[in-house]
Order: structure tokens, then sequence, then C-alpha cells
């Protein structure tokens, strides 16, 4: 459980920096890696990609989540 806390907060605060802004916050980074993560892993499930178990897979699943999140924001704001 903080083992996820922790890679959602780092995966939300690597996709804000990703797209050229500065992280959001300990709990908006906390909330976009964790929501990042479920895209991510559904995504990655979705086209047969699958990673080791681990925090490095996991970081990377939301990491790609939430920068996904932060772009269709971006272009919804526009």
């Amino acid at each position: 459980m903080i083992g996820a806390i922790i890679v959602g907060i780092l995966a939300g605060f690597i996709a804000s920096k990703l797209t050229g802004g500065e992280g959001k916050g300990c709990w908006i980074d906390l909330l976009l890696g964790l929501v990042g993560g479920l895209l991510g892993g559904w995504l990655f499930r979705a086209i047969g990609f699958t990673w080791e178990p681990g925090w490095v897979g996991e970081l990377v699943t939301a990491t790609v989540g939430a920068v996904i999140i932060l772009w269709v924001w971006a272009k919804i704001k526009k």
C-alpha cells in the first residue's frame, strides 16, 4: 500500500515534468499517478504488453497513463 502511494506520487510528478510543467502538488501527483496506473495498466494489457513484476514496471505504467491523462486534459482546456 505504501509502495503504491510512493509510486503514484513519483509517476504523477514525472508525468508533470515530461509534459512541460511542474509537479502539481503531492495530492494531485498521487491522484494522477494512481489513475494513470489504472489507465496505463489497462492500455498495456489491451495491447498484450506485460512487465516483469516490480516497482520499475509499475512506475513506467503509471507514468505513461498519467502522461496520457495530462495530454488529454491539455487538449480539453484549449
